[in-house]
């Protein structure tokens, strides 16, 4: 019976995040609309958004150890998150590829079917280049939409 679709339900997402870097702090939010499915022992998150390069799908999966981000359309990202790990991803602009690494502080998620909520709080450092890029604070909070 697993050859049935997930059942994919409509959500309101809000992303907020914040760069820590030298004593700096950038702070920057998304509201956007998208989908959220549950499918083995992980949880999807799919939505779009618009850059200054264009438009970009994004997915966020979610298990019990390990979360990972996709990019894709204007640029394409791969970035995945294992508490207290390094982990290698990868950058790609029209300009060309980056490699990156994370490493994750903080990974910690929760969806209550009931309220038909759920968030994603992702704290990590990033490495660009070999260099320090900053620490990365990563909210996702989706609800269903009202309907």
């Amino acid at each position: 019976m697993s050859s049935h679709p997930a059942e994919q339900k409509q959500v309101k997402i809000k992303l907020n995040t914040s760069i820590f870097n030298d004593g700096e702090k950038e702070t920057f939010e998304l509201t956007t609309f998208g989908r959220y499915y549950k499918k083995g022992n992980s949880f999807f998150l799919q939505y779009e958004e618009t850059m200054e390069e264009g438009p970009i799908k994004s997915t966020m999966k979610v298990s019990d150890q390990e979360a990972l981000l996709l990019r894709s359309g204007a640029i394409n990202m791969r970035m995945v998150f294992q508490h207290n790990k390094k982990q290698q991803g990868r950058y790609e602009t029209p300009y060309g590829t980056m490699g990156l690494v994370t490493r994750t502080k903080r990974l910690v998620s929760s969806v209550n079917a009931d309220e038909k909520k759920g968030n994603i709080d992702i704290l990590y450092d990033l490495t660009m280049h070999g260099s320090h890029a900053g620490t990365y604070h990563l909210e996702f909070v989706f609800e269903e939409e009202k309907g």
